[in-house]
């Protein structure tokens, strides 16, 4: 069992979601954080699809336009691995792993948890050919 500690922040036009995200994970050193909600809209977003693997990663979709995100969820370990949904003035819904270039169009309010007394970190998984998680239990605390 673990403690649970919640953060809260709001971006604006312009920054890059991702990169935001780990700049804040740095800033408060958090050892085990992760996505608790996120709302707000982008503008771009460069997205790995589920049909990608370890030997053919290339299956990147570059998104530019304006997107609700309808769900964003994930670990920020300092390697994150994030999953968003994003929908566009239709409706319509496109999703995968995010790799990066989240540009905010209005704004993104995020709520963050981090499980005290653990740490979470990736190791290289044979089976998967992709770095997974790895939860420990923290040895010292922050």
């Amino acid at each position: 069992m673990s403690s649970l500690q919640v953060f809260s922040l709001r971006l604006g036009p312009g920054q890059e979601l991702l990169g935001a995200l780990k700049d804040f994970v740095d800033q408060n050193r958090l050892k085990a954080p992760f996505i608790i909600t996120c709302v707000g809209s982008v503008t771009k977003a460069t997205l790995r699809l589920a049909n990608a693997t370890a030997e053919n990663t290339n299956e990147v979709l570059q998104l530019s336009g304006r997107y609700e995100i309808v769900s964003l969820v994930g670990t920020l370990n300092p390697e994150a691995h994030l999953h968003i949904c994003l929908s566009d003035a239709e409706g319509v819904t496109v999703g995968g792993h995010v790799l990066g270039g989240l540009e905010v169009f209005t704004t993104a309010e995020l709520v963050l948890g981090e499980a005290g007394g653990l740490a979470f970190s990736r190791e290289m998984d044979e089976r998967t050919g992709f770095p997974e998680l790895v939860v420990k239990q923290r040895t010292t605390e922050k």
